[in-house]
């Protein structure tokens, strides 16, 4: 294992690369991505400490897209013959791997369905349900605070928003008390209004309540 130190808006691995190596990240925020021929962008998801973004790299040998940090990170990177030795001598760990990349598969469904249908409005809170959530599960939540990592521009080439409507949004959720904006933090002041204003249902993170510890909510408002 290699672990570096990378800039913010620092390729992991790039479009039409031959990976030889999986990365993990160890401490910061990253981003999958693709540029299409005119310049946009499209972010299609955001990776937190203890993600392994790329391991679909294992066994398909052409990048089709690319993975960066979008804070300064620490990236641990570990060869593929590694992590298939470690496989092969813990056959457990592969199932646990094969379960990761299913819900990532499931993370694409529903981002994919928030696209096509969900409004600006929707879209916003829905992603900050999903932040909190992810970052809860890995003890990075400060009661119901979270930093917020993401440019106004990344939160666009996320959801798909112009940049008035990334504005205006949180403004908008504020507005209704579902949320605060606090240091460079999201505060959620109403959990249940803000799920409610997101159409979110954290089913399909599929976080496992005995691996998340004690959520940061009472029991009858938790996202876990």
């Amino acid at each position: 294992m290699t672990v570096r130190d990378l800039k913010a808006d620092q390729d992991i691995v790039r479009e039409q690369d031959r990976p030889s190596q999986c990365c993990v990240i160890v401490e910061g925020f990253a981003c999958r991505y693709k540029v299409l021929p005119g310049g946009k962008r499209q972010i299609f998801s955001f990776h937190i400490p203890g993600d392994i973004p790329d391991l679909q790299s294992l066994h398909i040998e052409i990048m089709d897209h690319a993975l960066a940090t979008c804070v300064p990170s620490k990236v641990a990177f570990i060869p593929h013959e590694a992590v298939r030795a470690f496989i092969r001598a813990h056959p457990r760990i592969g199932d646990v791997f094969w379960r990761d990349t299913l819900i990532e598969a499931a993370i694409f469904r529903e981002w994919m369905a928030g696209l096509g249908r969900r409004e600006a409005y929707q879209r916003v809170a829905h992603l900050f349900c999903e932040l909190y959530t992810k970052f809860d599960a890995v003890g990075l939540t400060n009661g119901q605070a979270f930093a917020m990592p993401l440019t106004q521009t990344e939160l666009g080439d996320a959801l798909g928003l112009s940049t008035v409507h990334v504005n205006r949004t949180p403004q908008a959720l504020r507005a209704k008390g579902l949320i605060a904006s606090r240091n460079g933090k999201v505060v959620i002041e109403d959990w249940h209004g803000l799920q409610k204003a997101g159409e979110f249902d954290p089913t399909y993170l599929h976080i496992r309540k005995e691996a998340s510890g004690s959520p940061s909510f009472s029991a009858s408002t938790s996202p876990l």
